[in-house]
Parts: C-alpha cells; structure tokens; sequence
C-alpha cells in the first residue's frame, strides 16, 4: 500500500509538448541513487493523465516489462505514454539495454493502440531525448 502512494500520484493539470516539459515534470527525480522508471499516461491532447514509478533499481540498472509499463495505461485510457528514467551515473547516452526496452515499448505500444511518444533520460544535469536525437518518431 505504501508503495503505491509514492509510486502513483496524479500529477498536476499540465501538458507535455515537449522533452523539455517531461524534464520539468520529473526533476525531482534527478537526483535519486537509485534508477527509477517512470510512465506518463497521456490523454489526446497529451495532457498528463498520471504519473508512475514502475520500476525501481539499483543504482545503474532496472528491470522493466511492457507488461507494467502499459498495464496503467490502459486502465488509464490512455492514447499515448512518455517513459523516462534516470541516470544516477549522470551519463546521459543511452545503454543498450535502453534502446532495446525503447523499442520493445514502441512495438507493444503499436499492438495496443497506445503510441509511445518519448523516452526521455534524465539526471540534474539535463536530460537525453530519444525524439530529438531521432530514436523515436512519435
């Protein structure tokens, strides 16, 4: 029960528009010892439905699933996600492990109607999006 009121708080009323915004949005995680992989369900006007921690790991590594990723999302309704995590390391780049999850998620995500929109990687020095670097076409 604990777990869930840390890891599932409805965000505020806001709109992700961009990478910039997700970065806003999970700041506070940035500095974390810790990876955590957190969803952002949106609606169709990409409006944040919620917010969720999925998966919390070790300080370089975390076990995620499509399975939890889009589990919400469906409850939620919703017409698109945003993943992100953080890089405790501060390393930025994407591991492979990263780009495989990524396009795992995006697979699942167009079985399911559900389109992955971003995975963004962050730490308090900034973040690393995988739609500007053209990893992902949303």
């Amino acid at each position: 029960m604990i777990y869930q009121i840390v890891s599932e708080r409805n965000a505020p009323e806001y709109k992700i528009s961009n990478p910039g915004d997700v970065y806003k949005a999970l700041a506070r995680y940035g500095n974390a010892r810790n990876e955590r992989f957190i969803v952002i369900t949106l609606n169709g006007g990409h409006q944040v439905i919620a917010t969720r921690i999925v998966s919390m790991g070790l300080v370089n590594r975390t076990i995620v699933h499509p399975r939890e990723v889009f589990w919400n999302a469906i409850k939620d309704n919703a017409v698109g996600i945003v993943v992100a995590h953080n890089h405790p390391s501060g390393n930025l780049e994407p591991s492979q492990e990263d780009l495989d999850i990524t396009r795992r998620l995006s697979e699942a995500g167009s079985i399911l109607g559900i389109s992955l929109l971003d995975h963004v990687i962050f730490h308090k020095k900034g973040f690393y999006s995988f739609v500007e670097h053209g990893l992902i076409t949303p």
